[in-house]
């Protein structure tokens, strides 16, 4: 006789690669007394969490190289222990003006060709050498009171699986014997009649509520 298979179970599961995103605000104060520390020396702003990865800005202002030591240079580093962190970047330098007309370099409404930049290991970093040529940052309403303003995101890659999840119900244990047990001991008469061979068990009333109309 020809037996029919049962019906293959059949799963999914989904694959959401998105990012965790953290900001972090850092306010430069005394700007003019950084000038002439030299190229290549920075100035740190506190460490602050995205992911569960620790993040460090980076500002060089005599360059981060002599190349380059004309500019003031820009860059956010991963500060914790790390491997191949995927991220995108976001660098704001505030108009202190009240105009609004902030300096941003984003990736996040634009995603590098190559998509989310990769940081090797602790200490990576990206930026910009060249973010502002100094002689026109220094006159430009960036600069108030001798005081700078940055703002900066960090959105890291990461990639979750969301499948559907069984949940088990614990089903308690029957006590449909004992239930029998109580309704052959109770004196009422009922309307429901339980028989096991032939041989009647219990029976369970309705009352009616009988009223004149």
């Amino acid at each position: 006789m020809y037996h029919q298979s049962p019906s293959p179970t059949t799963t999914s599961s989904v694959s959401i690669t998105q990012t965790i995103n953290g900001s972090h605000h850092f306010t430069l104060k005394g700007y003019s007394l950084s000038k002439g520390i030299g190229f290549g020396e920075h100035i740190a702003s506190d460490t602050f969490s995205v992911a569960g990865y620790q993040w460090v800005i980076y500002l060089y202002p005599d360059g981060r190289d002599f190349d380059n030591s004309n500019y003031v240079s820009v860059f956010i580093a991963l500060a914790s222990e790390g491997t191949d962190v995927r991220a995108l970047f976001e660098i704001t330098l505030l108009d202190q003006s009240g105009k609004g007309k902030h300096k941003i370099h984003s990736h996040f409404d634009c995603i590098p060709q190559n998509g989310p930049y990769t940081l090797k290991f602790q200490g990576s970093m990206w930026g910009y050498k060249r973010f502002f040529r100094r002689d026109r940052f220094e006159k430009s309403n960036y600069l108030k009171d001798d005081c700078l303003k940055f703002t900066c995101t960090v959105g890291v890659v990461v990639l979750t699986i969301d499948c559907p999840r069984l949940h088990s119900l614990q089903v308690p244990e029957s006590d449909i014997g004992s239930d029998f047990v109580m309704l052959s001991k109770n004196e009422e008469r009922p309307d429901i009649i339980f028989n096991v061979y032939e041989e009647k068990v219990a029976e369970i009333e309705t009352q009616t509520d009988e009223r004149d109309v």
